[in-house]
């Protein structure tokens, strides 16, 4: 990786940061929860978000797209259920 750890991070939080606001507007949020070596994002959607008939793809075309728009080297951005 050409970018440290903490740089990919960031601009990942930048990202979720731009998309928030839309995802607010709707009773819900996301949170960062991890990225492997990989490139494959991993994220948590959390109120309105969890249980809406579109929220794949809210994550396909709008929360990838707006991380892959910061850090085009993202390979994947998959949620994962509330505990």
């Amino acid at each position: 990786m050409s970018k440290s750890k903490e740089e990919i991070i960031s601009k990942i939080h930048l990202a979720l940061d731009e998309i928030r606001p839309f995802l607010n507007s709707d009773g819900g949020d996301i949170s960062f929860v991890s990225i492997d070596d990989d490139m494959h994002v991993k994220v948590q959607l959390h109120g309105a978000c969890v249980g809406c008939s579109v929220n794949q793809m809210t994550l396909k075309s709008g929360v990838e797209m707006t991380i892959k728009k910061y850090l085009p080297e993202t390979e994947s951005v998959t949620s994962i259920e509330p505990q």
